[in-house]
């Protein structure tokens, strides 16, 4: 017997593009929402936390059904020098970390821990689909995407069902990857990246949060779930896409080279294929309604 939807969800990254969209969602419903952040609360529904000390007001967490746990320096804010490799792979490890031991804490823990991740745990796939059982890939992020995932131990071991939300490119223009983009593309500056070849695994704004919710009430599902939609596409396509949509354009192009000086080591990341596919949230009866990339970017736009 599927049990009854979750009420009381506390959030980590509630301020950033998926939380403060999933807080909407949620509260839009009638759900209770408590927010974690990185001061002194100044409102009821706010818990205090530092990821850097991996301190968690876990008292603060009692009452909750599900904790969706977002958090985590962006991987493309700054160049990666070796400073800032720390800050993406602590941010994620010692928060998740924090907030894991928190939940085992609890005298009644919440029934489910949503904790992201990312597609990038796959590496550079090229044209090879992959879906959840495929093992991670070499590099930085990947490495970083397993400890990511591992730092959930103590909920697991506490009996909490645990999901790894690894998420690809969320299309919105609000923020994330597609954010900086859409400015560009509406100047008629848009262009493919290298030779458009690689894939990109994206997912529009308002899939994502529906599949977050999904995860939330669906009891069978547990460990790593991509959200992305079915069919990934190429830069180029996308570049495409995007100029049919929004009816400009889409002239001009990045070489790699450029992009490589522009963006140091992150260069990589851009150039390099992921295809991943949803099969575990297929699989659970989700539905997409934005599923194609053409739908996508019109629903980001809305």
């Amino acid at each position: 017997m599927q049990p009854s939807p979750v009420s009381r969800v506390a959030i980590t990254g509630s301020t950033g593009l998926i939380g403060a969209a999933l807080a909407r969602s949620l509260r839009a419903d009638g759900h209770e929402v408590v927010r974690l952040v990185r001061r002194r609360p100044r409102a009821g529904d706010e818990v205090e936390w530092d990821p850097r000390r991996q301190y968690v007001d876990a008292n603060g967490l009692a009452g909750c059904d599900a904790v969706v746990h977002l958090a985590g320096a962006g991987v493309g804010d700054h160049r990666w020098t070796e400073a800032y490799r720390k800050e993406i792979r602590d941010s994620r490890v010692l928060g998740t970390a924090a907030i894991a031991e928190a939940v085992a804490s609890l005298d009644v823990p919440p029934r489910v821990l949503v904790s992201a991740s990312g597609v990038g745990i796959y590496g550079d796939t090229g044209g090879r689909a992959v879906d959840e059982d495929a093992p991670p890939g070499d590099g930085f992020l990947p490495r970083v995407c397993v400890e990511w995932e591992e730092a959930t131990a103590p909920a697991q071991e506490a009996g909490v069902r645990t999901a790894f939300a690894r998420t690809g490119l969320v299309v919105a223009p609000e923020g994330g990857a597609w954010g900086r983009m859409f400015p560009l593309f509406k100047a008629g500056l848009g262009g493919r990246l290298g030779d458009g070849r690689q894939y990109w695994s994206f997912i529009s704004l308002h899939d994502e949060i529906a599949a977050l919710r999904h995860i939330l009430d669906t009891q069978s599902l547990s460990g790593p779930v991509n959200l992305t939609a079915p069919e990934p596409v190429t830069n180029r396509e996308a570049t495409a896409a995007m100029g049919r949509v929004l009816r400009r354009p889409t002239l001009f192009a990045v070489p790699a080279p450029a992009l490589r000086i522009a963006l140091g080591e992150l260069a990589s990341e851009v150039l390099s294929s992921q295809r991943a596919v949803p099969s575990r949230l297929l699989e659970s009866g989700f539905s997409f309604a934005f599923p194609g990339i053409d739908e996508a970017v019109r629903a980001a736009l809305r």
